[in-house]
C-alpha cells in the first residue's frame, strides 16, 4: 500500500490548488491512503493557518470528496497542530471528529523574547546567527518531548525540522533526540517520514537516517508524508524514502481511521 498522510489545502494561505486536483494527482500516482492535514486554527500566527470559522467548511469538503472518490482512493481527514507551551490548543481541534492529529513544533519559545520564534520560516532565518546552535537543538527536542507527553496527537510531524537550514549542532544528534524519541514510544505515537526536507536547504527527509535507525531500534512505527503545498509536490521522492526505510528494516507503516492506528505493508 502507498501512503501519504500529511498534505495541505489553500486554507493555510500558503498552498495552491484545489482539494479535488490534489486527490486526482494522488490517484494518478497510485496512492492508496491520502490524508489532508490543514494547519489547525489557533490564537497565534493567523497568517499561516486556517481560521476557526473555516473548520466546518474544511471538514465538510474533505468528507465530500472522501465519499466521491471512495472507489478510487482512501481519503483521510486530519489536522496539523502547532505545539507551544505558552499557547493553548483549541478544544475544538483536540476533540474534532477526524482520523488523526499531527503534532508539530514550528516555533521555539524563550523567556528573553516577546514572541515565539518561527525557526523554519525564511523570514526569521537571521536569528540563527545570534543563538547557540546546540542550545537551539536541545530546546527543540525538549519541545518535541513535551508534545509527546501531552498524549493528544497520533503522529509527530517532521521530527527533526530544526535542521531545515543546515544549522547543525556540534553535539551528537541522536543523543540530543533520544529522550524525545523515548517519550514518543511511551505515548504510542508514530513518526512520519516527511519528504518535504528534500525541497529545503537540508535536502533530505525528516527525520534523518540516523534518527530513523533509532526509531526502528525503539520499535516506533512510521508513516509517509509529502507535506504537499503544491500539486507537483504530492508523492515527491516517495521511492527514495521507501527504499531508505526498508533498508533500515521497516516493513510496515501506519494509517489511521477515526483515531485508530493500523499497520499495513509497505509495498
Amino acid at each position: 500500500m502507498r501512503v501519504d498522510l500529511h498534505n495541505h489545502t489553500i486554507l493555510c494561505n500558503h498552498a495552491n490548488g484545489s482539494v479535488e486536483s490534489y486527490i486526482k494527482k494522488a490517484i494518478d500516482l497510485g496512492i492508496d491512503f491520502y490524508g489532508f492535514t490543514e494547519h489547525a486554527p489557533m490564537d497565534f500566527d493567523y497568517k499561516y493557518r486556517m481560521s476557526i470559522q473555516e473548520k466546518e467548511f474544511y471538514e465538510t469538503t474533505i468528507k465530500f470528496y472522501k465519499e466521491k472518490y471512495k472507489d478510487s482512493i482512501n481519503i483521510l481527514l486530519g489536522y496539523e497542530v502547532d505545539f507551544m507551551q505558552s499557547i493553548k490548543i483549541l478544544d475544538e481541534i483536540l476533540d474534532a471528529k477526524v482520523d488523526y492529529l499531527i503534532g508539530s513544533v514550528h516555533f521555539l519559545e524563550s523567556k528573553n523574547e516577546e514572541s515565539p520564534w518561527g525557526f523554519d520560516n525564511p523570514e526569521f532565518i537571521g536569528k540563527y546567527k545570534n543563538k547557540d546552535i546546540n542550545s537551539i537543538w536541545i530546546d527543540y527536542f525538549y519541545a518535541i518531548e513535551k508534545l509527546a507527553k501531552l498524549n493528544k496527537f497520533d503522529i509527530v510531524g517532521h521530527f527533526d525540522l530544526i535542521k531545515v537550514f543546515k544549522y547543525l549542532p556540534t553535539k551528537n544528534i541522536k543523543s540530543l533526540a533520544l529522550n524525545a524519541l523515548k517519550q514518543i514510544k511511551k505515548s504510542n505515537m508514530v513518526v512520519e517520514v516527511n519528504a518535504s526536507g528534500f525541497r529545503k536547504p537540508i535536502a533530505e527527509q525528516y527525520p534523518s537516517k540516523d534518527i530513523l535507525e533509532v526509531c526502528f531500534e525503539l520499535d516506533i512505527p512510521i508513516t509517509f508524508s509529502s507535506d504537499a503545498h503544491e500539486i507537483d509536490q504530492i508523492g515527491y521522492k516517495y521511492e527514495e524514502v521507501k527504499s531508505l526505510v526498508k533498508s533500515i528494516g521497516y516493513k510496515k507503516c501506519a494509517i489511521f481511521q477515526n483515531r485508530e492506528k493500523e499497520l499495513i505493508d509497505i509495498l
